[in-house]
């Protein structure tokens, strides 16, 4: 399948998808799946966009543990990886796929250091601020279980998770900088991977009295 602004891989990402994606600084990246224990419920779509505003979702098969080209890229230290709630993806991706993704952006974590004038930091506010859209979350809560037949508006809400992503991270970043608080925020982001495995190992509380 081409690379057009919208396409569905199956399993992994194809491979001339994987040599355009990987002359990208920085690319969106969510996933989709059966519910929020990455250790109960399976990962079933993952949704990639990058600078050019071209949009993959790849469908992941029940018991799948591996995605080659999916790793390849999420894993590449030169791409910035922006997610929306960085901590639940990434422990989604390691736990499934064994992806250890980096480096980490986390356009949540932003916001909350950011816009300290709200409490609204869900992904449909954050976008509305910043980018004049307003998302139709409407099949959020939907079963991904069945990618093969995904509807439109299913596949439509999922594209849309990833297409204003990167373009929400400058204004954040943006914003970081002019409150100087930029090198906190990577501090956070570099911390990413140590609170997921804490995630995984069901730690709680940790840093609690």
């Amino acid at each position: 399948m081409t690379l057009q602004d919208f396409q569905v891989c199956d399993r992994d990402l194809s491979a001339d998808a994987l040599s355009h994606y990987l002359t990208a600084e920085a690319i969106a990246v969510d996933t989709e799946t059966m519910g929020l224990l990455p250790q109960r419920d399976r990962l079933c779509l993952v949704q990639l966009c990058n600078p050019a505003g071209q949009v993959t979702a790849i469908r992941i098969a029940r018991g799948q543990t591996q995605a080659p080209n999916l790793k390849t890229l999420l894993e590449a230290n030169n791409i910035l990886k922006v997610f929306h709630f960085a901590r639940f993806d990434v422990a989604t991706l390691r736990h499934h796929l064994g992806i250890i993704v980096q480096p980490i952006f986390c356009t949540k974590i932003a916001s909350k250091l950011a816009r300290t004038y709200t409490n609204r930091h869900g992904l449909k506010d954050v976008v509305w601020e910043l980018e004049q859209v307003e998302l139709d979350k409407s099949a959020q809560s939907s079963d991904w279980g069945n990618a093969a037949n995904l509807s439109e508006a299913q596949l439509s809400y999922a594209a849309n998770d990833v297409r204003y992503l990167l373009s929400v991270q400058k204004k954040l970043q943006t914003m970081l900088e002019r409150e100087e608080r930029l090198e906190l925020a990577q501090n956070c982001f570099q911390a990413l991977p140590t609170i997921v495995s804490l995630d995984l190992l069901q730690f709680k509380d940790l840093f609690e009295h």
